[in-house]
């Protein structure tokens, strides 16, 4: 094998499947893996060309006949909070979300599964077991860490840490140049809070404290109520044949 070969990803397409989003089409991806010295850099490169992570493997949807699935990234520094985010803020003071490795936990699991289970019955994710959420954390070879949200306890102003129930968690990839939103999970008990927004965000907060420009939050799909709540989040950049456009409103 060649140096050449080595460093040049291989790319691959999958079979034709019914697509998650939009009843009655079909979707294919294309896909590469991430492995290596180079996977850090490698991602970072096709996530500013539209993949997402899904543990060792980057994808992209690459339907013959559809152009939904739009990639979409948050302006950091540009970003404005409309009096509902406020709101939402406000309804999660007592919440710290603490930055810690790529390390799965029984704790994590549970909320996980109950989450699951309450939101996404029938979802490809359904019948996960506690060592397939393993892997989804564990399996990476770029810069991947959990957050954990809890209540603020006596000691978080020193250790930045909370303490007691578990109210969500979110896998996150820091870039060079933002934050990715690979996966986040709540309490679906907790409805007042809207702990998905919150933690969008946090996310968007933390990547301004530490002066990453852009969060990236996967695709938004015209079309899906689903992923509808993206659109909120502005200004914000969408991805386009020629390039990331600027939405602001």
């Amino acid at each position: 094998m060649t140096e050449h070969s080595r460093d040049t990803p291989q790319f691959y397409l999958t079979a034709p499947s019914p697509c998650p989003y939009l009843p009655g089409r079909l979707e294919r991806k294309v896909f590469t893996h991430l492995v290596g010295e180079r996977a850090t850099q490698l991602n970072d490169v096709l996530t500013h060309g539209g993949f997402r992570r899904s543990q060792s493997i980057a994808y992209r949807p690459a339907c013959e006949q559809c152009r939904a699935c739009v990639s979409v990234r948050v302006c950091v520094d540009d970003f404005r909070e409309s009096r509902s985010f406020r709101r939402v803020r406000q309804a999660n003071a007592d919440l710290i979300g603490d930055i810690r490795a790529a390390i799965p936990t029984a704790e994590q699991y549970s909320l996980f599964r109950g989450y699951l289970d309450s939101r996404h019955s029938d979802g490809g994710m359904a019948d996960m077991t506690v060592l397939d959420y393993a892997m989804m954390v564990e399996d990476s070879h770029v810069r991947t860490r959990l957050i954990e949200y809890r209540r603020h306890g006596p000691g978080t102003a020193i250790s930045g840490r909370g303490q007691g129930a578990l109210y969500g968690v979110a896998l996150t990839d820091v870039l060079a140049d933002g934050l990715s939103m690979v996966y986040s999970f709540y309490d679906p008990e907790e409805i007042t809070r809207s702990l998905g927004t919150y933690m969008i965000l946090d996310h968007i907060a933390k990547a301004k404290a530490m002066g990453l420009p852009y969060v990236y939050l996967g695709y938004w799909v015209e079309g899906s109520d689903k992923m509808s709540y993206k659109r909120r989040f502005l200004p914000q950049e969408r991805l386009a044949p020629s390039g990331w456009l600027r939405v602001e409103e």
